[in-house]
């Protein structure tokens, strides 16, 4: 094919003397590109540890852009990445294709023979990732395709740069900051925050402007909304990445144990204390605490928190001088701590020193797009889970996910894909297959808050029986004693087995629950 290369560079360069978003210009990136070369997909992906991650895509399907490639699984991905000169995949090539099921003019389909070219996009000598073309029509790329896409390279490079100076610079800013032996190297790979609605980006530049200060951070939000990986983003992107971070579940923590846990003990403080222990707090010197759930602490170990949140300090139990400490504490509820302040069961100085700068995580239904974007990266990784050749959704279930009020998040989002991809192989679908999930693999009309948006999504709410008749037979004790078992089996199931939870939804002290349950039968 005839590729006019001053026709590319025109168009590239233009984007490189304006002032652009970098998923803006990404995108229009990739966009340029795919007409340029009349080609059927463009996506841009980024090395990112052993995987590549779609930033930007034209021509592939909505979820492509969640999706991250493992290296090692994709051989045209890694031949690409390892080389560094435009690598053409004749149409016969055997090697399987990442984008099977998900090129737009072919969605679900297995990719016919096709014409594939790729380069690696090198930033400041470094591999920063990979740029890839796909064609249906065999011999699109020939000598002259494959020489323009080479002579784009440095362009593609150039507008990849410019997207990262404005992070660049925020980072500069921090290193300056900071004391030279606590600039943060490198974070550790973990589970990453994936999101462009406007409702994420807006939290994500919020975690990024007060990661830089020391002020502790509450961030509230419904269950299932991911706060864990917000706070590992706080302590990421502080001056303390290079000390520990600490995750306490203050949910799961006894309370005939929670101050030992917290704030360590000494020998012979209570019966099987052979030895010193420093708690958890004391463990996070130099880093960070994260107290998950922080609404569940006692009352008296809440007023030990205080104390270290006042003076720096904790004090072991057993011990008869306190510890000086230097930790951050980020703390994460989806309690309303307001309520239990007016109810008497928080703190009201421990909640004002916890939420010193608060951060409401939303929640999935108000992030619009992202949940397919979501839903890509969990199908990508169910797809390598289960050995499928490809793992796609259909227009049924892409618009299931779209209309469902999610009420468990991206937790129940990550089940719900999970599930349909069981029950597919359980079907009888063959790995060597492009395997689809539709919305009836899905089965959201089954589950809680499956219902439209706006209106009453409470997992605990109780619907009367239609007939108006009593769910069972037997004395009024008898049948009410049912009535509350049912709810509270539904409650814990919708509260994913968590006894904290489910006793917040249905307003009842903890013990209490658990001592119906007790009686119940359910314990």
């Amino acid at each position: 094919m005839r590729v006019e290369k001053t026709m590319i560079d025109r168009m590239l360069l233009t984007d490189l003397t304006v002032s652009l978003p970098r998923a803006v210009r990404l995108q229009r990136l990739v966009s340029q590109l795919k007409l340029a070369f009349a080609c059927d997909a463009v996506a841009l992906l980024q090395h990112d540890g052993e995987t590549l991650r779609a930033v930007a895509a034209e021509g592939l399907a909505r979820d492509a852009l969640g999706r991250a490639f493992v290296v090692g699984q994709h051989p045209r991905l890694s031949t690409i990445l390892l080389s560094r000169e435009v690598v053409h995949f004749e149409p016969g090539s055997t090697l399987p294709d990442p984008y099977d099921g998900l090129v737009d003019a072919m969605v679900g389909a297995p990719l016919p023979v096709h014409d594939c070219m790729g380069a690696p996009v090198v930033v400041d000598g470094r591999c920063w990732g990979v740029l890839t073309l796909d064609a249906l029509t065999p011999g699109r790329f020939d000598a002259a395709a494959r020489q323009a896409l080479q002579q784009c390279q440095p362009l593609v490079a150039a507008a990849v740069r410019m997207g990262l100076l404005e992070q660049e610079v925020q980072a500069l800013q921090r290193a300056h900051a900071m004391p030279r032996d606590d600039a943060p190297g490198v974070a550790a790979q973990g589970p990453t925050l994936i999101g462009r609605s406007p409702a994420m980006q807006r939290v994500l530049h919020e975690i990024d402007v007060v990661a830089q200060s020391d002020l502790p951070v509450l961030l509230t939000g419904e269950t299932g909304v991911g706060k864990d990986l917000f706070a590992r983003r706080v302590h990421e992107r502080s001056a303390r990445a290079k000390g520990p971070m600490v995750h306490v579940n203050c949910a799961a923590l006894p309370e005939s144990l929670a101050e030992s846990e917290l704030f360590g003990h000494v020998r012979g403080a209570f019966s099987g204390a052979t030895s010193d222990r420093p708690g958890r707090i004391e463990a996070a010197r130099g880093g960070t605490v994260f107290l998950d759930e922080v609404g569940e602490l006692p009352l008296s170990i809440q007023a030990k928190l205080l104390r270290t949140l006042q003076n720096g300090e904790v004090q072991r139990l057993g011990a008869d001088k306190p510890i000086k400490v230097d930790v951050r504490v980020v703390a994460a509820t989806n309690r309303g701590l307001r309520d239990a302040v007016a109810t008497g069961t928080f703190r009201a100085d421990l909640y004002h020193r916890l939420s010193v700068y608060p951060v409401e995580v939303p929640p999935l239904r108000d992030r619009g797009d992202d949940v397919l974007l979501l839903a890509g990266h969990f199908l990508e990784v169910n797809r390598a889970r289960l050995g499928l050749r490809s793992l796609r959704l259909d227009a049924g279930g892409e618009a299931a996910l779209l209309r469902y009020a999610w009420p468990g998040n991206v937790r129940e989002l990550e089940h719900v894909i999970g599930r349909a991809a069981l029950k597919l192989l359980s079907r009888g679908v063959s790995r060597a297959d492009i395997a689809t999930l539709s919305a009836e693999l899905m089965d959201l009309s089954a589950l809680p808050g499956d219902v439209p948006r706006g209106q009453d999504r409470r997992a605990d709410a109780v619907q009367p029986d239609a007939g108006g008749e009593p769910i069972g037979a037997g004395t009024l004790r008898e049948q009410v004693d049912q009535v509350q078992r049912h709810i509270i089996e539904r409650c814990l199931r919708a509260s994913e087995g968590n006894w904290a939870v489910a006793a917040r939804r249905l307003g009842v002290d903890p013990s209490n629950l658990h001592k119906l349950a007790h009686r119940l039968g359910l314990k």
